[in-house]
């Protein structure tokens, strides 16, 4: 399938490991200059000269805190024309209310909730006098199973899900698309190191941390490329008709079957909801 992706110029924000660099992996792959955003520089240097292959210029980067407002001129002055952004960038700390007082949640939520509207915004007002343009914010599932132990993260994902959805409603008159994907638990280096130490706690060795997720749909978690290849398909011309959306990555039990609400290629039967109530069937 051709994403007509070739050229397209994309910023995608916590892209030194896990999610957002799957994400900037798979656009790349399709043939996009992409521009990679993270706190350190040692890190975006070295996966620049590994993901450029030789092909100067088709990766640059940023190594900057978008937690701070002033971050984001100067990302925007190094990083040229935008024609996908990829909002990625955060991590919140678990805890209920009287743990996470409220310096932490400030703190968190400065990147992963203001930082992603304040980029929105700027990046929003680039794409205006373009005409064209595509803003995906990954949120997470969190959104919608609620835990008051992850209390700051699951308010998080479902300001920055009713965000995508506000934004997405109306932009198209702008010739602008903004989605919202909300996977549920990612194979990242994060859950890997947060289940090795569960392991060794619960079942006396961290090499068992894989059996703490067999309760999981497919008795596992998602590959941080199945989520890139969700982001990369909305990003692309193949879903020009698709703004307001939320989708949730993650397989559901419904009536004792395991149904796929997303894959690679969306072969599975896939319900994506939006303002518009839009069903994708393959």
């Amino acid at each position: 399938m051709d994403l007509s992706l070739s050229g397209k110029r994309a910023i995608v924000t916590g892209a030194s490991k896990g999610i957002g660099l799957a994400v900037a992996r798979s656009l790349l792959a399709e043939g996009c200059v992409v521009h990679l955003v993270a706190r350190s520089e040692d890190a975006l240097k070295d996966l620049t000269s590994q993901l450029d292959g030789g092909d100067q210029g088709r990766v640059t980067y940023s190594a900057l805190d978008l937690s701070k407002s002033e971050s984001i001129p100067i990302l925007l002055g190094e990083s040229g024309k935008i024609d996908i952004l990829v909002n990625n960038a955060g991590a919140i700390p678990g805890g209920d209310l009287q743990t996470i007082d409220e310096q932490k949640w400030r703190d968190a939520w400065e990147l992963k909730v203001f930082g992603y509207i304040n980029l929105s915004r700027s990046v929003y007002k680039l794409m205006m006098g373009q005409n064209s343009g595509v803003i995906i914010n990954v949120t997470g599932l969190a959104a919608d199973r609620l835990d008051t132990n992850y209390i700051a993260g699951s308010s998080a994902n479902a300001s920055l899900n009713a965000f995508s959805r506000a934004l997405g409603s109306n932009s198209f008159k702008d010739g602008i698309r903004c989605l919202a994907v909300s996977p549920g638990a990612v194979e990242t280096d994060r859950l890997v190191t947060l289940m090795k130490t569960k392991a060794a706690v619960d079942l006396g060795s961290e090499d068992r941390w894989r059996e703490l997720l067999k309760g999981l749909p497919y008795g596992r978690a998602a590959k941080t490329v199945e989520v890139a290849d969700v982001v990369t398909f909305l990003a692309s011309d193949r879903a020009s008709y698709l703004s307001g959306l939320l989708s949730t990555l993650t397989a559901v039990i419904a009536r004792g079957a395991v149904r796929s609400r997303a894959s690679k290629s969306f072969d599975a039967c896939t319900t994506l909801r939006s303002k518009f109530d839009v069903y994708c069937f393959k």
